[in-house]
């Protein structure tokens, strides 16, 4: 089933990514492993799925620890300032980065662990009360503020599009998301990836401009 699964998103994928004038290889495909088992999240390494993410860091750290260390892990969840320390440990890009008080952790622990911590600003696109991140607004000065700090690495954006039962209706969301993206050019900040995308609407987020899709159901099936 994962590899029909995976072969599915691919097609779709490539369908998208060509309406806008890209293609698959443009596209950086997230596998979101929460309530995963292990075997599954190998299975799909073995198929070629190199990205995955998390999030709950209770839930992560003993997967991380049981496969291999070439899986790349992002933490996609709301981050807790207590937890920090685990998430800079063990993640190789923090896609939540959704308040300036985070941005504060994550500093003082990039400097304990002498390390860089690459981040995703998370923007609330749909200016959801039930939804984390920066209001579309204030997305340009938390990047040049946040850009400040020596060991963040700003590569990009994030969002969570509000749940409709017409994808449709979502593009004027991705589509202001992708003009910030395109138009921000702030020393320090590195426009990486548009993160944007889950089962329920990411070929309308391709067609409007991700690079970065992270699925759950649509590879695991429903948990």
């Amino acid at each position: 089933m994962l590899e029909q699964n995976l072969k599915i998103i691919h097609e779709r994928l490539a369908r998208a990514a060509h309406k806008r004038g890209a293609s698959l290889r443009d596209i950086t495909l997230v596998a979101v492993t929460k309530t995963v088992r292990e075997e599954q999240i190998m299975q799909a390494f073995t198929l070629g799925v190199r990205h995955f993410g998390e999030n709950r860091v209770q839930e992560a750290l003993p997967k991380i620890a049981a496969l291999p260390y070439q899986l790349n892990w992002h933490f996609i969840g709301h981050l807790q300032t207590n937890k920090v320390k685990q998430v800079v440990e063990h993640f190789s890009l923090i896609q939540s980065l959704d308040r300036f008080k985070l941005a504060g952790a994550l500093q003082q622990e990039g400097e304990k662990q002498e390390r860089t911590v690459n981040v995703l600003l998370q923007v609330n696109i749909g200016a959801e009360e039930s939804k984390h991140g920066f209001a579309v607004e204030e997305a340009e000065d938390a990047l040049r503020a946040v850009a400040d700090y020596s060991r963040l690495r700003v590569q990009g954006l994030m969002a969570i599009a509000p749940y409709l039962h017409n994808p449709e209706e979502l593009r004027p969301y991705f589509r202001r998301l992708r003009q910030i993206y395109e138009t921000v050019n702030i020393p320090g900040v590195e426009m990486r990836y548009l993160s944007m995308g889950m089962t329920n609407d990411f070929e309308v987020a391709v067609e409007e401009g991700s690079n970065m899709v992270r699925l759950g159901t649509a590879l695991f099936g429903e948990r």
